[in-house]
């Protein structure tokens, strides 16, 4: 499986340099525009997940591997990147402009941290990409631009505001696309099944071969919740017309998509860490979920 990409890789890569202090863990900040960062004939590096948070505003045409989707990209877009979901990026401009911050996730205190990570864009199997209008590009640029200005000054508490500018612009994105993950469940099936959701998404990623996805039946979610299997079933089906099992396999099938996709693992290590006792089973469950095969999918 390809590794991480490190803050150190990322400096090396794009500039053949390190930040002083990179490698203590002092929450490390950093804004760029884009077309300082193009290097003419360098070869895109692969990696699954980087260990550090990225917000893009990208302008022009692309296309984003976000986990097991593919997203294209036309205009203009603000993007908010994890270190949990594994993407790559591809920049189909001629030209290269725009504006990114990365940082640590130490860079928040840990109370901001907890507020911050559980917003939208932060969640898995959110989408995470906003796009913008002619003024409200204006107004992300001319954020980023003051983040470059801030970092550039001599201020004494110039990161406090720059994490201000960090948080205003995940605010201004939830402002103008509103998230249904901001919501009130107006009963306890609801409640219930927001809950059996946030459990089976805290099983992914999976990040090694030798992680296994354990939860794999209702009863198994209905046993961590302790609720009656048949309460779950019912609760989940009126709330969102699938079945709990429904949910469970289509999220598999998702986590198999990405897996295929962001890595080198064969389909024997897949199909283990996925919980199928074999790897024939894996291929018949992958090809009733996607009409293709894991091999067949891997190669398009």
């Amino acid at each position: 499986m390809p590794r991480k990409e490190t803050l150190e890789d990322f400096y090396k890569q794009k500039f053949n340099w390190l930040p002083e202090n990179l490698s203590q863990d002092i929450g490390h900040f950093n804004v760029f525009r884009t077309e300082d960062c193009y290097m003419p004939g360098a070869k895109p590096v692969q990696y699954s997940r980087r260990d550090f948070y990225k917000i893009s505003l990208f302008i022009g045409k692309g296309v984003v591997h976000y986990a097991d989707k593919s997203i294209e990209l036309d205009g203009t877009a603000l993007i908010f990147f994890n270190p949990i979901v594994p993407y790559t990026f591809e920049n189909l401009n001629n030209t290269h402009s725009g504006r990114f911050c990365i940082y640590k996730e130490a860079f928040f205190t840990e109370a901001q941290r907890n507020n911050v990570n559980q917003l939208p864009m932060f969640a898995p199997g959110a989408n995470p990409i906003y796009i913008l209008n002619e003024a409200q590009q204006a107004f992300v640029f001319a954020i980023f631009d003051k983040m470059i200005a801030e970092l550039n000054s001599d201020y004494i508490y110039k990161y406090d505001l720059l994490r201000s500018y960090v948080t205003e612009l995940i605010h201004y994105a939830m402002k103008i696309q509103p998230s249904d993950r901001l919501y009130q469940h107006p009963d306890a099936n609801s409640r219930i099944t927001s809950i059996f959701t946030e459990l089976l998404e805290r099983q992914f990623p999976i990040e090694s071969p030798s992680q296994r996805f354990g939860l794999r039946s209702a009863k198994d979610f209905a046993d961590q919740l302790s609720v009656h299997v048949n309460h779950l079933n019912r609760a989940v089906r009126q709330t969102t017309g699938k079945t709990t099992t429904d949910h469970i396999m289509e999220r598999l099938a998702s986590e198999a998509r990405a897996l295929l996709r962001h890595t080198n693992w064969n389909v024997s290590e897949i199909s283990y860490c996925l919980g199928f006792e074999a790897p024939t089973h894996f291929n018949n469950f992958f090809k009733k979920q996607t009409n293709t095969t894991p091999s067949a999918f891997r190669i398009v």
